[in-house]
């Protein structure tokens, strides 16, 4: 298995607390940008999403806080999607100071809607599969490749 995306950031003061360290919503900021990086990254933008008919959405988020991040703190949140058979997909990341530190740990269950039918799609990962111009980042082998199950 190759090395997961990541994305750095360098924590800015205004994202810290009153005691000094990043508020709790902005971890859920972080992960959403190394999410929409990674798509950017594998050639999928949002206008390619929308003219698709599709939008990703979050069915379920949990954080796990290990350690503090503090302004001027280099932060490097990882995205690795997992598939299944099913409507939805689990998207794990890992938020690591440069020094090697986890600082959080973030699971989140997603899908794609169908933004006509307002319902999920059945098979996202064959979406994200036909959009992208490279699924590897995805996890997934191209629609063209043998078994391209992922």
């Amino acid at each position: 298995m190759s090395e997961p995306f990541s994305v750095r950031i360098t924590v800015r003061g205004y994202e810290t607390d009153t005691q000094g360290h990043v508020n709790q919503s902005v971890y859920l900021n972080y992960a959403e940008h190394a999410r929409w990086s990674l798509l950017q990254a594998a050639g999928i933008s949002q206008q390619d999403l929308v003219a698709r008919g599709v939008g990703p959405v979050a069915l379920e988020t949990t954080i796990r806080y290990r350690r503090e991040l503090v302004a001027g703190d280099e932060v490097d949140v990882t995205c690795v999607f997992e598939w299944t058979a099913g409507k939805t997909f689990r998207i794990v990341q890992v938020m690591r100071r440069a020094d090697g530190t986890v600082a959080a740990e973030l699971t989140g269950l997603g899908g794609l809607l169908d933004l006509t039918a307002r319902r999920m799609v059945d098979s996202p990962q064959d979406c994200f599969r036909e959009l992208a111009s490279d699924p590897g980042l995805f996890g997934l082998r191209p629609a063209d490749s043998p078994s391209a199950q992922g």
